[in-house]
């Protein structure tokens, strides 16, 4: 199979959806790989690099689009990436469809296999592909909450750790998962005071046998929600519901009682956000005010730290793509239930049910596309 790798084009995204260490693994599975030139330069990762790791650098995206079976990228396809995209071309990226109707109608239009990293999971229940990202974002949204609160910023002038006789901040973190743990772990390292709130038991008291005192864990009604937030410094929308719409857990009214100067990070933006006033920003603009509560809601969180990001998400990729490209995508999602959770568009069907409910339009069960 030939692999392609183009270069990504969202604002200030440096990751790239292969390592050279990636590509180097293909070819030894007896596949070829063409990578755009300087698709990793931002992040030290050289076209020589690349071509020592056996790989074609080619001068632009269309040959990348043109020529490859199969695409690997990080972020959803742009606009003028999705026309590029062929009928049985496979695609294999983060695609967070649920609230972009517009990529969906692209990608059905295009007739290709988009396999999204986000909804595919594992025997455990997980989100394979996403943790990653989300350790990275979790632990990003305090370094991001904390310089927010600086006051050039536009925050209240609050340190998170304080200093001796004055208190800590008040970070709160709207739910307990992979992003909400790396946030919780985060703040509480730098001796913040945090409250994590949660609707699975297990999961508060997961936490709490893990952090003690350190941590307070809350489990999450509206009232609570609505008590917790309008105290907070610093409040981190954590939650996610694979494949759909985040759930809008602080509505504008709620937002309004918030102190003035408070900072909100909503990590959940790239399905939707759970802020009713959460709209995106990008790593050039990445913060905006709404009665008087700074928002932060970068979209690619993790593009911040592209390099880091690039090899975590590598590592959990890889596997994944050597099995498409060895087995092809029909055998591959047939062969792998788990992956086959992450086929979002097949010829120009919508097949996964959480993402067709968001967009309401019709479903398609991945394995009727993948017999048709």
């Amino acid at each position: 199979m030939l692999i392609g790798v183009p270069k990504e084009i969202k604002n200030h995204e440096y990751r790239v959806g292969m390592t050279p260490a990636a590509v180097r693994e293909v070819i030894a599975h007896g596949h070829q790989v063409i990578v755009e030139t300087n698709a990793g330069g931002a992040i030290d990762l050289t076209d020589d690099a690349y071509r020592a790791a056996g790989a074609t650098i080619v001068d632009a995206a269309e040959e990348v689009f043109a020529k490859a079976d199969m695409v690997v990228k990080v972020k959803e396809p742009q606009p003028n990436e999705c026309r590029m995209l062929r009928e049985g071309q496979v695609l294999f990226t983060y695609l967070h469809l649920a609230p972009d109707p517009q990529q969906a109608k692209l990608l059905q239009e295009s007739g290709c296999i988009a396999i999204a990293y986000e909804t595919v999971t594992d025997a455990r229940g997980g989100l394979p592909l996403l943790a990653p990202m989300s350790e990275v974002a979790g632990r990003m949204a305090i370094q991001a909450g904390a310089r927010a609160l600086e006051k050039s910023a536009g925050g209240r002038g609050t340190l998170l750790g304080g200093v001796p006789g004055v208190p800590s901040g008040k970070v709160v973190v709207l739910g307990g998962g992979v992003v909400g743990l790396n946030a919780a772990k985060m703040a509480m390292g730098l001796e913040a005071e945090v409250v994590v709130l949660d609707k699975s038991h297990a999961r508060l008291k997961e936490l709490d046998m893990h952090y003690g005192g350190r941590m307070q864990t809350i489990y999450s009604t509206n009232d609570a929600v609505e008590e917790y937030v309008t105290q907070a410094d610093l409040v981190v929308g954590a939650v996610l519901v694979p494949g759909a719409n985040a759930p809008k857990l602080v509505n504008r009214p709620m937002l309004s009682k918030m102190q003035k100067g408070s900072v909100v990070v909503d990590v959940a933006i790239d399905q939707g956000g759970c802020f009713e006033t959460s709209k995106p920003t990008t790593h050039a603009d990445p913060i905006y005010i709404v009665d008087d509560v700074v928002h932060y809601c970068v979209a690619n969180m993790p593009g911040g730290v592209a390099r880091t990001s690039t090899f975590a998400l590598n590592n959990v990729t890889l596997p994944f793509t050597v099995a498409l490209a060895d087995k092809g995508w029909r055998e591959a999602l047939s062969d792998d239930a788990h992956l086959r959770n992450g086929l979002n568009v097949a010829h120009g069907k919508i097949t996964h049910g959480a993402v067709a409910e968001a967009l309401g339009t019709d479903y398609t069960p991945a394995d009727k596309a993948i017999a048709g």
